[in-house]
């Protein structure tokens, strides 16, 4: 189904990679998509899917950018972005660190290297977790080239793989 988008082009993005539920048995952290699938039922344009980590993705090409996904996500873990910004952090974990790492081996740790490299300001750790405020960000993607545990991706793949 073609989908007719209004410029500026906006695109639901799940903030969740599926890393802690990429080993056999992990039911994932607190903080992450819970695979309920309220996203899907509540898509009308059959743009949100469960992938083979058993979390919500979005087909930026179906997606209009309505935010009816966002609104019923239990977890809160879905936002609208500006698809020309294509930097996005894939990550809703808000522990420390060291309990991060144990949860998830792709998970934020909050430590910061993002925050340091952006030149223009546009990314911050808040609750231990990196948040990219897109009304700043010129998408140079330095932040998901530094980021040591791939948590920051780029949606189109070049500066990092599609995942």
């Amino acid at each position: 189904m073609a989908v007719k988008k209004k410029f500026p082009y906006r695109a639901a993005v799940v903030a969740c990679n599926g890393g802690c539920r990429s080993a056999e048995g992990e039911a994932g952290c607190a903080d992450g998509c819970i695979g309920c699938k309220a996203c899907i039922d509540k898509c009308k344009f059959g743009a949100i899917s469960i992938n083979e980590y058993g979390v919500a993705e979005v087909d930026e090409e179906k997606c209009i950018g309505c935010g009816a996904c966002a609104k019923v996500c239990p977890q809160k873990v879905i936002h609208v972005h500006e698809c020309a910004n294509y930097i996005v952090v894939k990550c809703s974990n808000k522990k420390k660190g060291a309990e991060a790492k144990k949860q998830c081996n792709v998970s934020c740790i909050g430590c910061g290297i993002c925050e340091k490299t952006c030149t223009a300001g546009a990314i911050k750790v808040k609750d231990n977790c990196a948040v990219i405020e897109e009304s700043i960000c010129l998408s140079c993607g330095m932040c998901a080239v530094k980021c040591p545990r791939h948590v920051i991706h780029d949606l189109h793949g070049i500066l990092t793989e599609i995942r």
